[in-house]
């Protein structure tokens, strides 16, 4: 079995599910022709025509509306925004109408669409093409906030979102697009969504992250493993709901909690995690909970990106913190 990156499982997960299901669409910016800004489509169009990979005019709104239409009358529809930052525009159609329709029609109506969107920082781009702000969705009620952090789990969760009766937010982060290989295969095995994956067990302290942070904090595992500290290490993957369970569970044996993320510091999504931990878990944390994240600003330019992002000695140092603090 061949070895495959995050953007080749993405485009595997697509093309399964619109050869097994022929109401599923794909829809977007140069999807078709081109194959996307990151080839996440490469191929698709060849193999299932011009109707069903659909490429649409520069205008994210019409490509929300449009998705929120084909999603109420029957079909699955696949968007695509380029870039994370680009899909502020079609925030008015997700927030407004594909959260609401379940809820607006007494279920008479649901909104079986994914959004798909390379999202975060690290690959040297320009505002609006960096930006990490999936907290902005985790507050909307009605929509699933999903993000992959391996090329197996880009598969299977891409696969569980195309399947969902809802609206799904699926951020990938494209740091790690074509960062490592992993063999997947194309089984059409769905992964769960709504859940945790535990990746590394630990007694000592308890990391907490999601998308591309899941390869530093798993590095610094290994760094507080070489200094006698056993992290365990989860990748939240599903946002919202949040499986708050794994997360307590997790706490309830080591006693403390670093939370990583890359989005900017105020409100993002692990003040919300942190703030749970605080009145359902406070009796079970032996230390104060830390967060290590990105700053109260836009992302710089490349030259300062990765002092912004979150590194392995940053949450080496907060794990190390709540070590002390006990």
């Amino acid at each position: 079995m061949a070895q495959i990156t995050l953007i080749e499982a993405v485009t595997q997960a697509l093309a399964h599910e619109m050869r097994v299901d022929p109401s599923v669409v794909v829809l977007g910016e140069d999807v078709g022709v081109n194959g996307g800004v990151f080839r996440a489509t490469q191929g698709l169009q060849e193999k299932f025509g011009a109707a069903r990979v659909i490429d649409t005019p520069l205008c994210e709104t019409t490509i929300s509306g449009l998705t929120v239409g084909l999603a109420a009358q029957g079909m699955k529809p696949v968007a695509e925004a380029q870039f994370e930052g680009f899909i502020y525009p079609m925030m008015e159609h997700i927030a407004c109408h594909a959260a609401r329709l379940r809820n607006r029609t007494r279920g008479r109506l649901t909104c079986p669409a994914v959004w798909r969107a390379p999202w975060g920082g690290g690959i040297r781009a320009p505002e609006h093409h960096s930006e990490a702000n999936e907290h902005l969705f985790t507050n909307i009620p009605g929509l699933r906030v999903v993000m992959p952090s391996s090329p197996g789990r880009a598969y299977g969760l891409l696969l569980a979102a195309i399947r969902d009766p809802d609206p799904v937010i699926f951020l990938e982060p494209k740091r790690i697009y074509r960062q490592y290989k992993e063999e997947v295969p194309d089984d059409g095995e769905a992964l769960p969504l709504d859940v945790c994956f535990v990746l590394r067990d630990g007694s000592d302290v308890t990391l907490v992250t999601w998308g591309a942070q899941v390869k530093e904090t798993l590095e610094a595992a290994d760094a507080l493993a070489a200094e006698g500290i056993s992290a365990e290490v989860i990748d939240v993957a599903t946002l919202t709901p949040l499986d708050f369970d794994t997360i307590h569970e997790s706490v309830r044996k080591t006693g403390r909690c670093v939370i990583v993320h890359e989005a900017p510091r105020t409100a993002g999504f692990g003040a919300e995690i942190a703030a749970r931990l605080a009145s359902e878990a406070i009796y079970d944390l032996v230390a104060p909970v830390e967060r290590v994240t990105g700053y109260d600003t836009h992302i710089p330019l490349y030259r300062l990106e990765m002092k912004y992002l979150p590194s392995v000695d940053k949450i080496v140092a907060a794990a190390k913190r709540t070590l002390a603090a006990s």
